[in-house]
């Protein structure tokens, strides 16, 4: 049963990673179907480049604190802090529906309906990167997702392997969706493409695996470029560039002229890079997870993360056939072009709806006999 339509949402977000384009992107996206957006964003005040586009956006209202987001250290204090500040742009905003891109917030007490998004979590993270049992200083971030998923009415996952591994880790929520992620297709389109492979993600993440792009670039003969803080430990091949940050516009020219894009993740519960890198037709070396078999089977080449010989050799042959990799970038594009930021938005605003439909009374098993 459908409710009503929703006006307004509270949302929650970050500024330091992926969750902000997320954020805005579905912000924009919402706009058409009349939503207003209140953004609270934790974790440090925005950039200039951030704040740009958030003012771009007529139906989003942005509040921003450099208060502490919950998987950083010793985060209590800024978390109480925001759980009243959260109530009281509840009480003044009076949204139809919170929307928390985290887990500890949406136990703040709110009376509207909540859903939580779960983008990522430490203790998936952990069996994904890590061999040993997730140590016992997480129980506090443990527990407070656990009463934060439980003061949900609804968890959402961007695909349906991360949600496989968020229940596996943290237990079955009441009710979930899978709801993917999505970008404009109109920001990121191919250029002129270039023989040369590009990655883009810190460089010390072992869930992101870009040192393994590092390491593959020496038996690589093409250019390989890495956009992202950090440097590689060793010597840098020379035919290995570092762009370090880039801005989203940069980033997109890297992506438009890039013949080959590589992403071989260890863990990652969506890859908004992967599919903004896809819509610019670049071909696709992504790690052989099953979030990206799920996404991109089919429109993809896939290799073992741990298996740098077969990165190398994988990226070297689609730089040296310059045909495989415009087929390749081409299939890549369609199954992108699947991935809306309007499909995403027509999710939420069903999902929204759902939320706000009036409970159905319980059946009395008697008399429906």
């Amino acid at each position: 049963m459908n409710g009503s339509m929703p006006r307004r949402v509270l949302m929650t977000g970050d500024t330091v990673g992926g969750v902000w384009s997320y954020a805005l992107q579905l912000v924009e996206a919402l706009a058409p179907h009349g939503v207003e957006v209140l953004l609270v964003a934790m974790g440090g005040e925005p950039n200039r480049d951030q704040l740009r586009a958030a003012a771009a956006l007529p139906n989003l209202r942005l509040i921003a604190s450099p208060l502490k987001l919950e998987w950083m250290a010793e985060p209590a204090a800024d978390l109480r802090r925001t759980r009243d500040r959260l109530r009281e742009a509840e009480a003044r905003f009076a949204p139809d529906v919170v929307h928390i891109n985290g887990y500890a917030d949406a136990a703040a007490g709110f009376a509207a309906p909540v859903a939580v998004v779960a983008h990522s979590c430490v203790p998936s993270w952990w069996r994904a990167c890590r061999q040993d049992a997730i140590p016992a200083c997480w129980d506090a971030y443990r527990d407070r997702l656990a009463r934060g998923v439980a003061a949900a009415r609804c968890v959402v996952a961007p695909s349906c392997a991360f949600l496989d591994s968020f229940i596996a880790a943290n237990g079955t929520p009441r009710c979930s969706r899978v709801i993917h992620n999505g970008r404009d297709p109109e920001r990121y389109r191919p250029g002129r493409k270039r023989r040369f492979a590009l990655a883009t993600g810190r460089l010390w993440d072992e869930a992101k695996n870009i040192a393994a792009v590092c390491r593959a670039a020496s038996q690589i003969a093409h250019p390989v470029s890495v956009a992202g803080p950090g440097s590689p430990h060793g010597a840098v091949p020379h035919n290995l560039r570092l762009l370090g940050r880039l801005d989203g516009a940069a980033l997109a020219a890297q992506m438009a002229e890039a013949a080959v894009f590589v992403a071989p993740a260890r863990y990652e519960p969506f890859g908004l890079a992967v599919l903004e890198a896809a819509l610019s037709g670049c071909a696709l070396v992504v790690g052989d997870i099953p979030t990206m078999r799920e996404l991109w089977d089919g429109a993809a080449h896939f290799v073992d993360p741990d298996n740098s010989d077969a990165l190398a050799g994988t990226i070297e042959r689609l730089l040296s056939d310059a045909g495989a990799a415009q087929s390749a970038g081409r299939a890549a594009r369609r199954r992108a072009l699947t991935y809306s930021a309007e499909r995403m938005a027509r999710g939420y605003v069903a999902l929204y709806r759902e939320l706000l439909a009036p409970a159905r009374p319980p059946v009395d098993a008697e008399a429906a006999a």
